[in-house]
């Protein structure tokens, strides 16, 4: 999906995946701007690839949040 993200390169769109200490679970990031139409995202051959059949990848389902900023440092900038 990274290489696909990076060939695009998207504007607008930040993405980041991280590992939890568990060394199973994972956190997707994404930051987007506002206004747009749609999610540059989810629209992505790659990560439709990556949303195919991922019940039976998991333990548990994913889960969706989306994030109010309250405050930040340079994050996402």
């Amino acid at each position: 999906m990274y290489d696909e993200l990076h060939e695009r390169n998207p504007d607008g769109l930040r993405y980041a995946t991280f590992q939890l200490d568990d060394g199973v679970s994972f956190v997707h990031v994404a930051f987007e701007e506002a206004g747009n139409a749609g999610s540059r995202l989810t629209a992505l051959p790659a990560f439709q690839r990556f949303q195919q059949d991922i019940a039976e990848r998991c333990d548990e389902p994913p889960r969706v949040t989306e994030l109010r900023v309250v405050g930040s440092y340079k994050l996402g900038a």
